[in-house]
């Protein structure tokens, strides 16, 4: 495994990380998602996403299972604040009030005195940015969390949060996770690798298999157990076009010509970003997982070549953002 700055920052990650989103807690069973986070750290990796909304916060309480045989400062762990979590008019969104009783929920459930990174889940145009930017700060004061970012807010969010935590001698976010694969690239490339290199902002990425579509697993139909087939997915089964499923075919044609699958080579293509510090997997098993850490070996052979013949499959097709 290898590791990477967060951005400019002095953390380290694992340029592979797992992430929780529809496994731990949901998924997965229990036991076996205590079990993959055991294998994956096992593996090297030390980066584990989540966030307070996955699973109604069952996908922290099980993580937070796992790590007990695990030493904390071996870890890197992550949690985001948004979405709805709590009743009334104030259980969602990044007020002051919100973000301070999510993160006392959170360590709670993951059984932890601190996050490493803590992500802002979404923009919140109903609080002022510097209200958001003045509790972060707090919390890393406070020693909650060592760091935080930003997930899905665009380029000029990002730096508004920068500027207000620069005017106003705060910690500014080191980090923004946005969704970044095949089918969903222009936000990454063109809005926010300006702002990564200016400002030192380090990306996790999410989604690298676009829902598992550039595994090539739904070329020919939607297998039982899969995401797809489950009825709270179901909206995948839209993305899963005769459009897609051609270009995922393409893919596979060239990743076999390398010896590796398609995954490996989704992951890998990601990898070659430079402000990509680590792309954020998920797996339902341990096979999953060993799959697709080994993409990173095979980042050496995307040569010059190799990436003028992905980019000719992928240029025809409208970015999805």
């Amino acid at each position: 495994m290898h590791y990477r700055r967060l951005g400019r920052s002095g953390l380290k990650v694992s340029e592979i990380s797992l992430g929780s989103w529809v496994t731990l807690g949901d998924q997965v069973d229990e036991q076996s998602s205590i079990e993959l986070i055991h294998a994956a750290y096992d593996l090297g990796v030390n980066f584990f996403d989540n966030a307070d909304i996955y699973a109604n916060g069952q996908a922290e309480v099980v993580m937070g299972k796992a790590i007990r045989e695990i030493p904390r400062s071996a870890l890197v762990l992550s949690s985001k604040v948004f979405w709805p979590t709590m009743p009334g008019p104030n259980g969602r969104g990044l007020s002051r009030k919100h973000i301070t009783e999510s993160i006392h929920a959170s360590l709670k459930r993951l059984g932890t005195d601190y996050l490493d990174l803590y992500f802002c889940h979404r923009f919140d145009p109903d609080t002022p940015i510097e209200e958001v930017v003045f509790t972060m700060d707090t919390l890393v004061r406070q020693g909650k969390i060592l760091y935080w970012g930003t997930s899905e807010w665009r380029a000029w969010q990002v730096t508004a949060a920068i500027a207000a935590a620069q005017q106003n001698h705060l910690v500014p976010p080191v980090v923004e996770q946005p969704q970044y694969n095949m089918f969903h690239r222009r936000r990454v490339e063109i809005e926010l690798a300006p702002v990564c290199k200016e400002y030192g902002l380090g990306l996790t990425t999410w989604s690298p298999l676009y829902y598992g579509i550039l595994t090539g697993k739904y070329n020919d139909g939607i297998p039982a157990g899969s995401r797809a087939s489950m009825e709270s997915m179901a909206w995948i089964r839209d993305r899963i076009t005769p459009e897609r499923v051609a270009i995922v075919r393409q893919l596979g044609e060239v990743a076999a010509d390398l010896h590796i699958n398609t995954a490996q080579l989704a992951i890998a293509w990601l990898l070659r970003r430079k402000e990509v510090s680590s792309v954020i997997t998920g797996a339902t098993n341990v096979a999953q997982l060993q799959n697709n850490l080994e993409a990173a070996e095979a980042i050496e052979f995307l040569h010059d070549d190799v990436l003028e013949r992905i980019e000719q499959i992928l240029g025809n097709y409208p970015d999805e953002d």
